[in-house]
């Protein structure tokens, strides 16, 4: 079992919150972290998986249910198959407050469940568990080429043999496209999405333009705007937006969209193996949204995320923006031995950031010019965002 760097958090929110969300794509481990959550807990649990007949029919009658686990944690998994509780629970909790009263796990973001999010508004906690993180495998023996080309869902990287891990994305991208979305009560064209999310892999890190992706698919402006939150809300795909700065220059000012885990970018694309990744034109791009997500899953909420690029060819892949106030200006290079680029040394003149980097996937840290510090996807998620947060 590789251990989540969210356990000791999630418990630490269970003795101070009524209700604690863990939120998060399917087959990302929810469940089987919420079942070590239950051992350590200080009271008697109750888990429900409304996915089988038998605990969702518990919950026929949910509020007579419900308060008859008044000394129990009630744990209900894939809660966004019953939306109604999340009003019963806001109910229940005004009427009888104390800390971990109920766990709720769900496979949707509160984007896509607003409605029902918002009855709990006050009452909850919420954690996002996105798919394994580099420092989590790492300390398994799992290396950053494997991490990097698998993604990081659990099945698939911990079983790489090729024909397995194939068809498990072929697998989930479908079943998200055909059938999540459905149950959720969204009316999609899933040919039309399947369609723009392989043209969003095609693009991965480009700016985004609504337009050219309605003519490029036959649709309209609306639906593709649509159908970018319904991906987002599905945890598929994220936007970086740009960094607006008041410095008498033209700003890029529409976001970046990639998809966010590079397993399934990687199968989309067809790319079949590491060594087929490498000669591919998609490398570098593919290499920046991996390090831009990882940096998402380690940081928490309080970490604001942007890119940066002027008219004039100023640019930084990352502008990061710590809890502290502190700004950040990443390059994203793969390479053992960057150049820095002359649109860095622009962006640093600009913005003026407390620190620089250029992140790579391996090598020893070392500074270059301007105090840029140059070190590896690791060490940056281990040590160097400790010091931008000190």
């Amino acid at each position: 079992m590789i251990e989540r760097q969210q356990t000791n958090y999630l418990l630490n929110l269970l003795e101070h919150f009524p209700v604690v969300s863990i939120i998060g794509p399917r087959q990302v481990g929810k469940t089987t972290l919420v079942k070590l959550i239950q051992t350590k807990l200080q009271k008697e649990s109750i888990y429900l998986d409304l996915q089988k007949d038998s605990d969702s029919d518990r919950l026929e009658n949910a509020e007579r249910f419900l308060k008859s686990q008044l000394d129990r944690c009630v744990i209900i998994d894939e809660i966004q198959l019953k939306p109604k509780l999340f009003s019963l629970i806001r109910a229940l909790v005004d009427e009888y407050r104390i800390p971990a009263r109920f766990i709720i796990l769900g496979s949707a973001s509160p984007m896509l469940l607003k409605n029902s999010a918002e009855s709990l508004a006050g009452r909850v906690a919420s954690v996002e568990l996105a798919p394994f993180t580099l420092p989590e495998v790492t300390k398994n023996g799992i290396s950053l080429d494997d991490h990097w080309f698998y993604g990081g869902y659990p099945e698939p990287l911990l079983k790489p043999k090729s024909f397995f891990t194939s068809t498990w994305l072929t697998e989930y991208i479908e079943t998200f496209v055909y059938r999540d979305l459905t149950i959720l009560g969204f009316d999609v064209a899933p040919k039309t999405l399947s369609r723009l999310l392989s043209m969003l892999a095609t693009t991965q890190g480009g700016i985004l333009n609504m337009s050219d992706f309605g003519r490029s698919i036959g649709v309209s402006h609306n639906t593709v705007k649509r159908y970018l939150d319904l991906l987002e809300g599905g945890f598929i795909t994220s936007r970086l937006e740009p960094y607006y700065t008041n410095i008498g220059k033209r700003l890029i000012k529409a976001p970046k969209i990639y998809i966010r885990d590079s397993g399934i970018l990687h199968k989309l694309l067809r790319i079949n193996s590491h060594y087929d990744l490498l000669g591919h034109m998609i490398l570098g791009h593919s290499w920046e949204g991996y390090v831009i997500e990882q940096i998402r899953r380690v940081t928490g909420k309080e970490w604001e995320f942007y890119f940066y690029r002027t008219h004039s060819g100023a640019e930084a892949d990352l502008v990061l923006i710590s809890p502290n106030g502190k700004k950040t200006c990443i390059e994203i290079k793969y390479s053992s031995s960057p150049k820095v680029s002359k649109g860095f040394h622009e962006t640093i003149k600009d913005l003026a950031p407390d620190f620089k980097y250029i992140i790579i996937p391996e090598g020893e840290q070392y500074v270059k010019d301007e105090d840029i510090i140059v070190c590896s996807m690791y060490e940056f998620l281990e040590k160097e965002l400790d010091r931008i947060q000190a």
